[in-house]
């Protein structure tokens, strides 16, 4: 199982291709996307690029591998233009090892207010658009960082997960950080 994180696009175009360039290269199975699609927020200035429906139209030709869930930027009108659901504001998927992995924007549920994680569990969200891959409580943490909008420094990045190993990498192709996971 091999599965490609994004987050925060904020409705940038060019942002938005290079990384679905990198997830088709990639071979991953599934892209999850960590909200704030379409929508740049009030409080970030408008993405180079910023085109939401055109964002919205390459999205939904990937609709079949997609797997989203709903950031603080995204709304009912967002909704409307993806033909993939992304209004929930988590979801759970299993990986072959049993291992649980909580996918969630950031912005509801995060490091400080999650919900029960068993053993080796991970927790996976965006919103704070900086890179994160560690060893956490009993279990693990993983930020991509943001495509569009990366802070502290951070290149624009990505997250793969293959084998056992969360991975961050810059949309240039450079490892940010990993962790393996139990």
């Amino acid at each position: 199982m091999k599965l490609f994180f994004a987050s925060d696009l904020h409705g940038s175009l060019p942002a938005t291709e290079k990384m679905l360039s990198l997830f088709d290269q990639s071979e991953a199975n599934t892209l999850i996307l960590l909200g704030d699609l379409l929508n740049h927020g009030p409080r970030n200035p408008i993405p180079e690029g910023y085109n939401p429906a055109a964002v919205a139209e390459l999205l939904n030709g990937y609709a079949a591998k997609i797997v989203a869930v709903r950031g603080n930027c995204d709304s009912e009108v967002d909704q409307m233009l993806l033909s993939f659901p992304m209004m929930s504001d988590y979801a759970w998927i299993v990986l072959e090892s049993g291992q649980r992995v909580f996918l969630t924007h950031g912005h509801t549920y995060n490091q400080e207010k999650c919900p029960a994680m068993g053993e080796n569990d991970v927790l996976v969200h965006g919103h704070t658009h900086i890179p994160s891959a560690q060893a956490w409580g009993k279990g693990f943490f993983f930020n991509p960082g943001s495509v569009t909008f990366p802070r502290n420094g951070f290149a624009p990045s990505y997250g793969l997960f293959d084998g056992n190993t969360l991975s961050v990498l810059s949309l240039e192709g450079q490892e940010v950080i990993a962790q393996t996971l139990i």
